[in-house]
C-alpha cells in the first residue's frame, strides 16, 4: 500500500488570511454551482427539448464528474502541489460551467457538466482535506465554517435563477465561471505541506484500521442519507398530514438554512470538545428530531432541528477521521467520495420504501438511518480508542 500522509508546515498553517477567505468564498460557488441545475430544469426543457429525467441528468452528470474528480485528485495529490490541485480544479470548474452556458446541444452541455463536477470534486475533496490538516487544533472548528458557506452558496443559487428566471440560467452558470476563474489567483497563499511515506501498519492493528474505514464510511453514507432524504420528501411527508405547499416549502428552506447556521453555532464547541463526543449528541439529537416529526404539529420544527444536529457532521467527523488513521491519507478521498455516491442514491431508495409503506412511514424510515448511525459512532469511539490510541 503507497499512501502517503499529508504533514503540515512547521508553521502549522497551509492557509495565509487571504487564501482561506477565498477558500470560503470556493465553497459558496460549488454550493451554488450544485443547486443550480435544479431550478434550471424549465429553462433546459425549452431549449434542449428534454423530458424531466432527461433535463435532470445534468445533474447526475455533475455529481458523477464530482465523484471521479475526488478520486482522481486524490490519486495525483501526492506528486502536484497544494496549489496547483486547487488551481486546476477552478480552472476544470470555470471550462465546465462556460461550456454548459454556452452549449449547442445537450450532449455537450451534459459532457460540460460532468467537466465542471470534476473541478467542483477537486475543490471539495481538496479543501476539506486541507483544512481538517491545515489549521492546527483549530482545524475542526475552521472545517464548520468552510462548509458553512456552502450552505450559502446553497441558498444563493435557487435565488439567483428565481431573480433571472429559469430561462436565463445561462447566465448563472456563466457567472459561476467567472468566479471560478477569479478564485485562481486567491491559491497562490496555500502552502504545501512535506508529504512522506506511510509508515506500515502493525499486523495486530491492521484489522482495526481497515474496521475504523468502514466505520467513516458507513457514518457518512448514512447522514448523507438522512440528509438528502430529508431535504428530498420533508415537503412531501408535511403536505400529506395537512400542511399546505407554501408552508411545506417554507418549511424545507428552513431545513437548509439550520444546516447552514448549524454550522457556525458549532465553532466555539469544536475548541472544547473532542469531535467524536460532539457527533454523538448530534446523532442522538438528530434522531430525537426525526421522532418527533411524527407528531404534526411540531413536524416543521422537528425538522428543523434535524438541520441543526446534522450540520456538524460531515465537516467535524474528517478531522477525527485524519488524527484516528494518520497512516491512511486517502481515507478522507473516500469518505468524501462516499458521501456524493450516497446524497445520489438516498433519496430513490427511500422513495422505493415510502412506495412499499406509505409517506407516513418517513419518519421511521429516517429514525432507523440515525439511530445506526448513532450506533456507528459509539462503535467507532470504541474502536479507535483500542487501535489507535
Amino acid at each position: 500500500m503507497t499512501d502517503t500522509v499529508l504533514r503540515t508546515p512547521a508553521a502549522g498553517r497551509l492557509f495565509s488570511r487571504p487564501a482561506a477567505v477565498a477558500s470560503c468564498v470556493g465553497f459558496v460557488l460549488i454550493g451554488m454551482l450544485q443547486a443550480l441545475y435544479g431550478p434550471a430544469i424549465p429553462g433546459l426543457r425549452a431549449d434542449y427539448g428534454l423530458s424531466p429525467p432527461g433535463a435532470g441528468l445534468g445533474l447526475s452528470l455533475h455529481f458523477a464528474g464530482g465523484v471521479v474528480g475526488v478520486l482522481a485528485f486524490n490519486a495525483v495529490h501526492s506528486r502536484i502541489s497544494n496549489r496547483t490541485l486547487l488551481a486546476a480544479s477552478y480552472g476544470l470548474m470555470a471550462a465546465g460551467c462556460t461550456g454548459f452556458a454556452l452549449a449547442p446541444g445537450w450532449p455537450l452541455a451534459l459532457a460540460a457538466a460532468f467537466l465542471g463536477g470534476l473541478g467542483f470534486g477537486g475543490i471539495d475533496y481538496g479543501l476539506n482535506q486541507l483544512f481538517a490538516a491545515g489549521f492546527g487544533d483549530r482545524s475542526t472548528a475552521m472545517l464548520n465554517v468552510l462548509n458553512a458557506h456552502f450552505g450559502i452558496g446553497a441558498v444563493l443559487g435557487p435565488t439567483v435563477v428565481a431573480w433571472a428566471g429559469p430561462h436565463h440560467y445561462a447566465y448563472a452558470f456563466g457567472g459561476c465561471a467567472v468566479l471560478a476563474a477569479a478564485l485562481i489567483p486567491g491559491t497562490r497563499g496555500v502552502r504545501t505541506g512535506c508529504v512522506s511515506e506511510e509508515r506500515p501498519a502493525r499486523a495486530s492493528a491492521r484489522l482495526g484500521v481497515f474496521g475504523v474505514l468502514a466505520g467513516f464510511l458507513a457514518l457518512y453514507v448514512l447522514n448523507v442519507a438522512v440528509e438528502a432524504g430529508v431535504g428530498g420528501w420533508e415537503p412531501t411527508h408535511l403536505q400529506t398530514v395537512g400542511y399546505t405547499a407554501a408552508a411545506a416549502a417554507s418549511a424545507t428552506s428552513v431545513y437548509w438554512l439550520m444546516m447552514t447556521a448549524g454550522r457556525f453555532l458549532v465553532v466555539p464547541l469544536t475548541l472544547r470538545y473532542a469531535p467524536e463526543r460532539i457527533l454523538t449528541v448530534c446523532a442522538a439529537g438528530m434522531t430525537a428530531c426525526l421522532l418527533l416529526t411524527l407528531v404534526k404539529g411540531v413536524a416543521p420544527a422537528a425538522y428543523a432541528g434535524v438541520g441543526l444536529f446534522i450540520a456538524p457532521v460531515f465537516p467535524t467527523g474528517l478531522p477525527w477521521l485524519t488524527r484516528a488513521l494518520p497512516q491512511a491519507g486517502r481515507a478522507g478521498a473516500w469518505v468524501i467520495a462516499a458521501s456524493m455516491v450516497g446524497g445520489v442514491a438516498a433519496p430513490p431508495l427511500l422513495g422505493a420504501g415510502i412506495e412499499a409503506s406509505g409517506i407516513h412511514a418517513l419518519p421511521w424510515l429516517l429514525s432507523v438511518l440515525s439511530a445506526a448511525s448513532l450506533a456507528v459512532t459509539v462503535w467507532l469511539i470504541r474502536l479507535t480508542r483500542r487501535y489507535v490510541e
